[in-house]
Protein backbone atom coordinates (compact mmCIF):
# COMPACT_ATOMS: atom_id res chain seq x y z
CA UNK A 1 0.00 0.00 0.00
CA UNK A 2 2.85 2.38 1.14
CA UNK A 3 4.56 2.02 -2.66
CA UNK A 4 0.77 2.39 -4.28
CA UNK A 5 0.73 5.63 -2.35
CA UNK A 6 4.38 6.79 -2.80
CA UNK A 7 4.20 6.49 -6.84
CA UNK A 8 1.03 8.10 -6.59
CA UNK A 9 2.93 11.48 -4.90
CA UNK A 10 5.79 10.94 -7.88
CA UNK A 11 3.21 11.00 -10.32
CA UNK A 12 1.59 14.51 -8.85
CA UNK A 13 4.94 15.55 -8.71
CA UNK A 14 5.79 15.10 -12.21
CA UNK A 15 2.78 16.18 -13.61
CA UNK A 16 2.90 18.96 -11.64
CA UNK A 17 6.58 19.45 -13.72
CA UNK A 18 4.66 18.64 -17.34
CA UNK A 19 1.72 21.36 -16.53
CA UNK A 20 4.84 23.94 -16.32
CA UNK A 21 4.13 23.95 -20.56
CA UNK A 22 0.84 25.69 -20.26
CA UNK A 23 -0.04 29.52 -19.51
CA UNK A 24 -0.56 29.61 -15.58
CA UNK A 25 -3.82 31.42 -16.25
CA UNK A 26 -5.84 31.39 -19.51
CA UNK A 27 -6.69 35.34 -18.61
CA UNK A 28 -5.70 37.86 -16.84
CA UNK A 29 -8.71 38.54 -15.12
CA UNK A 30 -8.51 35.06 -13.33
CA UNK A 31 -9.52 34.85 -10.19
CA UNK A 32 -6.51 32.84 -9.31
CA UNK A 33 -7.58 31.01 -6.72
CA UNK A 34 -6.51 27.80 -8.84
CA UNK A 35 -3.18 27.96 -11.36
CA UNK A 36 -3.48 26.05 -14.29
CA UNK A 37 -1.05 23.74 -13.16
CA UNK A 38 -2.66 22.57 -9.72
CA UNK A 39 -6.03 22.24 -12.26
CA UNK A 40 -3.88 20.41 -15.09
CA UNK A 41 -1.72 17.72 -12.02
CA UNK A 42 -5.07 17.12 -10.65
CA UNK A 43 -6.78 16.37 -13.99
CA UNK A 44 -3.99 14.23 -14.85
CA UNK A 45 -3.98 12.08 -11.68
CA UNK A 46 -7.72 11.39 -12.37
CA UNK A 47 -7.04 9.71 -15.21
CA UNK A 48 -4.07 8.08 -12.94
CA UNK A 49 -6.91 6.47 -10.39
CA UNK A 50 -9.64 5.61 -13.49
CA UNK A 51 -11.96 8.05 -11.74
CA UNK A 52 -14.24 10.75 -11.92
CA UNK A 53 -14.09 14.56 -10.67
CA UNK A 54 -15.47 14.26 -7.36
CA UNK A 55 -13.23 10.69 -6.69
CA UNK A 56 -10.14 12.08 -7.00
CA UNK A 57 -10.99 15.49 -5.24
CA UNK A 58 -12.57 13.04 -2.21
CA UNK A 59 -8.96 11.57 -2.47
CA UNK A 60 -6.94 14.86 -2.38
CA UNK A 61 -9.23 15.64 0.72
CA UNK A 62 -7.94 13.06 2.99
CA UNK A 63 -4.11 13.16 1.54
CA UNK A 64 -2.60 16.61 3.11
CA UNK A 65 0.64 15.42 1.29
CA UNK A 66 -0.84 15.63 -1.98
CA UNK A 67 -2.44 19.19 -0.92
CA UNK A 68 1.42 20.30 0.00
CA UNK A 69 2.52 18.64 -3.45
CA UNK A 70 -0.14 20.90 -4.98
CA UNK A 71 0.46 23.89 -2.72
CA UNK A 72 -3.79 23.84 -2.46
CA UNK A 73 -4.72 26.87 0.13
CA UNK A 74 -7.97 24.82 0.08
CA UNK A 75 -9.67 21.90 -1.92
CA UNK A 76 -11.22 22.66 -5.25
CA UNK A 77 -14.69 21.51 -6.38
CA UNK A 78 -15.22 18.70 -8.58
CA UNK A 79 -16.82 21.27 -11.17
CA UNK A 80 -13.68 23.31 -11.61
CA UNK A 81 -11.62 19.97 -12.98
CA UNK A 82 -14.53 19.35 -15.32
CA UNK A 83 -14.22 23.33 -16.54
CA UNK A 84 -10.72 23.40 -16.45
CA UNK A 85 -11.25 20.08 -18.60
CA UNK A 86 -13.51 21.63 -21.25
CA UNK A 87 -11.30 24.92 -21.77
CA UNK A 88 -7.59 23.13 -22.08
CA UNK A 89 -8.84 21.53 -25.54
CA UNK A 90 -6.48 23.58 -27.37
CA UNK A 91 -3.35 23.87 -25.62
CA UNK A 92 -2.93 19.88 -24.58
CA UNK A 93 -1.10 19.66 -26.89
CA UNK A 94 2.25 20.89 -25.52
CA UNK A 95 2.52 18.10 -22.57
CA UNK A 96 3.28 15.66 -25.54
CA UNK A 97 6.49 17.36 -26.90
CA UNK A 98 8.72 14.01 -27.18
CA UNK A 99 9.60 13.98 -31.23
CA UNK A 100 13.22 12.06 -31.10
CA UNK A 101 13.48 8.72 -31.19
CA UNK A 102 15.46 5.87 -32.90
CA UNK A 103 12.40 3.47 -33.69
CA UNK A 104 8.77 4.66 -34.02
CA UNK A 105 5.62 1.99 -34.32
CA UNK A 106 2.34 3.16 -35.98
CA UNK A 107 -1.02 1.87 -35.07
CA UNK A 108 -4.71 2.94 -34.42
CA UNK A 109 -7.11 1.45 -31.63
CA UNK A 110 -10.78 3.02 -30.87
CA UNK A 111 -11.93 3.73 -27.70
CA UNK A 112 -15.66 3.06 -26.32
CA UNK A 113 -18.06 6.12 -25.70
CA UNK A 114 -20.45 4.01 -23.85
CA UNK A 115 -20.32 1.09 -21.81
CA UNK A 116 -23.77 -0.55 -21.91
CA UNK A 117 -24.43 -3.32 -22.67
CA UNK A 118 -25.86 -5.06 -25.79
CA UNK A 119 -29.23 -5.43 -23.91
CA UNK A 120 -30.19 -1.80 -22.42
CA UNK A 121 -28.82 -0.14 -25.29
CA UNK A 122 -31.35 -1.88 -27.38
CA UNK A 123 -34.15 -2.25 -24.26
CA UNK A 124 -36.13 1.11 -26.10
CA UNK A 125 -35.61 0.50 -29.79
CA UNK A 126 -36.11 -3.48 -30.42
CA UNK A 127 -37.11 -2.90 -33.62
CA UNK A 128 -33.54 -1.58 -34.78
CA UNK A 129 -31.37 -3.07 -32.84
CA UNK A 130 -27.88 -1.36 -32.48
CA UNK A 131 -25.60 -4.29 -32.83
CA UNK A 132 -22.03 -1.94 -32.41
CA UNK A 133 -20.83 0.24 -29.93
CA UNK A 134 -19.96 3.80 -31.09
CA UNK A 135 -16.04 4.49 -30.77
CA UNK A 136 -13.50 7.51 -31.53
CA UNK A 137 -10.58 6.70 -33.27
CA UNK A 138 -6.86 6.82 -32.08
CA UNK A 139 -3.81 6.67 -34.08
CA UNK A 140 -0.39 7.11 -31.93
CA UNK A 141 3.47 7.45 -33.22
CA UNK A 142 5.17 4.89 -30.59
CA UNK A 143 8.80 4.83 -29.47
CA UNK A 144 9.30 1.35 -29.75
CA UNK A 145 12.64 1.21 -27.20
CA UNK A 146 10.95 3.33 -24.61
CA UNK A 147 7.41 3.24 -25.13
CA UNK A 148 6.66 6.68 -24.93
CA UNK A 149 3.79 7.94 -27.27
CA UNK A 150 4.89 11.14 -29.40
CA UNK A 151 2.24 11.81 -31.64
CA UNK A 152 -1.36 11.31 -32.04
CA UNK A 153 -4.67 11.84 -34.38
CA UNK A 154 -8.36 11.30 -32.87
CA UNK A 155 -11.02 11.25 -35.30
CA UNK A 156 -14.44 11.33 -34.64
CA UNK A 157 -15.33 7.95 -36.29
CA UNK A 158 -13.54 5.00 -38.11
CA UNK A 159 -11.46 5.98 -40.73
CA UNK A 160 -9.11 3.89 -43.14
CA UNK A 161 -5.46 3.32 -41.10
CA UNK A 162 -3.44 4.94 -44.01
CA UNK A 163 -5.27 7.91 -44.07
CA UNK A 164 -3.53 9.37 -40.62
CA UNK A 165 0.02 8.15 -41.36
CA UNK A 166 2.03 11.15 -42.27
CA UNK A 167 -0.03 13.13 -39.77
CA UNK A 168 1.13 10.89 -36.47
CA UNK A 169 5.28 10.98 -38.53
CA UNK A 170 5.12 14.47 -39.07
CA UNK A 171 8.38 16.18 -37.93
CA UNK A 172 9.01 13.11 -35.87
CA UNK A 173 12.91 12.67 -36.27
CA UNK A 174 13.83 8.46 -36.47
CA UNK A 175 15.74 6.23 -38.28
CA UNK A 176 13.09 3.03 -38.98
CA UNK A 177 9.39 3.10 -39.09
CA UNK A 178 7.48 -0.13 -38.29
CA UNK A 179 3.98 -0.48 -39.76
CA UNK A 180 1.18 -3.24 -40.39
CA UNK A 181 0.08 -3.69 -44.27
CA UNK A 182 -2.93 -1.79 -43.60
CA UNK A 183 -0.49 1.40 -44.35
CA UNK A 184 1.19 0.25 -47.36
CA UNK A 185 1.02 2.28 -50.11
CA UNK A 186 3.29 4.15 -52.46
CA UNK A 187 2.45 7.39 -50.95
CA UNK A 188 3.55 6.50 -47.36
CA UNK A 189 6.71 4.62 -48.22
CA UNK A 190 8.00 8.01 -50.20
CA UNK A 191 6.94 10.05 -46.93
CA UNK A 192 9.24 7.95 -45.04
CA UNK A 193 12.35 7.98 -47.33
CA UNK A 194 12.26 11.59 -48.63
CA UNK A 195 10.82 13.31 -45.98
CA UNK A 196 11.74 11.75 -42.40
CA UNK A 197 14.99 10.20 -44.21
CA UNK A 198 14.24 6.72 -42.32
CA UNK A 199 13.63 3.10 -43.42
CA UNK A 200 10.36 2.12 -43.79
CA UNK A 201 9.43 -1.44 -42.37
CA UNK A 202 6.04 -2.10 -43.61
CA UNK A 203 4.50 -5.25 -45.33
CA UNK A 204 3.18 -4.92 -48.63
CA UNK A 205 -0.41 -5.97 -49.24
CA UNK A 206 -1.37 -8.96 -51.41
CA UNK A 207 -2.95 -7.06 -53.82
CA UNK A 208 -0.38 -3.97 -54.26
CA UNK A 209 1.38 -4.79 -57.17
CA UNK A 210 1.39 -1.87 -59.03
CA UNK A 211 4.30 -0.03 -57.98
CA UNK A 212 7.00 -3.15 -58.36
CA UNK A 213 7.96 -4.00 -54.67
CA UNK A 214 6.68 -7.86 -54.91
CA UNK A 215 8.67 -7.74 -58.35
CA UNK A 216 11.57 -6.65 -56.35
CA UNK A 217 11.31 -8.96 -54.38
CA UNK A 218 11.45 -7.12 -51.03
CA UNK A 219 10.65 -9.16 -48.00
CA UNK A 220 10.14 -7.57 -44.04
CA UNK A 221 12.90 -9.16 -42.13
CA UNK A 222 10.98 -10.62 -39.04
CA UNK A 223 13.70 -9.88 -37.04
CA UNK A 224 12.78 -6.06 -36.98
CA UNK A 225 8.79 -6.18 -37.95
CA UNK A 226 8.71 -7.69 -34.24
CA UNK A 227 8.99 -4.41 -32.93
CA UNK A 228 5.98 -3.24 -34.43
CA UNK A 229 3.84 -5.31 -31.67
CA UNK A 230 4.81 -2.98 -29.10
CA UNK A 231 2.34 -0.34 -30.28
CA UNK A 232 -0.17 -3.23 -29.46
CA UNK A 233 1.30 -3.41 -25.77
CA UNK A 234 0.58 0.56 -25.30
CA UNK A 235 -2.46 0.17 -26.02
CA UNK A 236 -3.02 -2.52 -23.99
CA UNK A 237 -1.32 -0.81 -21.10
CA UNK A 238 -3.28 2.47 -21.57
CA UNK A 239 -6.96 0.36 -21.61
CA UNK A 240 -6.02 -1.51 -18.76
CA UNK A 241 -4.66 1.16 -16.26
CA UNK A 242 -6.83 4.15 -17.76
CA UNK A 243 -9.69 2.41 -18.90
CA UNK A 244 -11.31 2.10 -22.39
CA UNK A 245 -14.08 3.79 -21.63
CA UNK A 246 -14.49 8.14 -21.92
CA UNK A 247 -16.84 9.14 -19.84
CA UNK A 248 -17.48 12.61 -21.41
CA UNK A 249 -20.53 13.00 -23.89
CA UNK A 250 -19.00 15.71 -26.77
CA UNK A 251 -15.99 14.95 -28.96
CA UNK A 252 -14.57 18.26 -27.18
CA UNK A 253 -14.23 16.96 -24.17
CA UNK A 254 -13.69 13.22 -24.97
CA UNK A 255 -10.20 14.28 -27.08
CA UNK A 256 -9.22 16.32 -23.55
CA UNK A 257 -10.25 13.10 -21.70
CA UNK A 258 -8.08 10.97 -24.27
CA UNK A 259 -5.24 13.05 -24.51
CA UNK A 260 -4.43 13.03 -20.75
CA UNK A 261 -4.92 9.38 -21.07
CA UNK A 262 -1.56 9.48 -22.82
CA UNK A 263 -0.20 11.92 -20.72
CA UNK A 264 -0.15 10.22 -17.85
CA UNK A 265 0.74 6.92 -19.63
CA UNK A 266 3.88 9.21 -20.75
CA UNK A 267 4.48 10.04 -17.07
CA UNK A 268 4.39 6.66 -15.76
CA UNK A 269 6.52 5.61 -18.60
CA UNK A 270 8.97 7.91 -17.58
CA UNK A 271 9.00 7.66 -13.76
CA UNK A 272 9.88 3.29 -14.39
CA UNK A 273 12.19 4.67 -16.81
CA UNK A 274 14.25 6.59 -14.59
CA UNK A 275 13.93 3.91 -11.35
CA UNK A 276 15.04 1.47 -14.43
CA UNK A 277 18.40 3.74 -15.03
CA UNK A 278 18.69 4.42 -11.15
CA UNK A 279 18.72 0.94 -10.51
CA UNK A 280 21.68 -0.27 -13.19
CA UNK A 281 23.74 2.87 -12.08
CA UNK A 282 22.98 1.54 -7.98
CA UNK A 283 24.23 -2.40 -9.01
CA UNK A 284 27.47 -0.84 -11.36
Amino acid sequence: MKDIYSDYLKFVKNALKIATKIPKYFSKFSNKIYCNYQKCAIYLFMQKLKTTARGVISLIKASSEIQMLLELKRIPVHTTIIRFGKKIEKRIDRLLDIRQANNVAVDSTGFETESKSYYFRNIQNSDKPQKTKRYVKLSVCVDTDKLFILKYKIRRKLRNDHIDFKKVLQNIETKKVFADKGYDSKKNRQFVLNKLRAIPIIPVRGHNNFYGYLKLGKKVDGRDYHQRSKVETVFSMIKRKYGSVLRNKTFATQKVELISKLIAHNIDRMQYYFLFLSRGLHQS
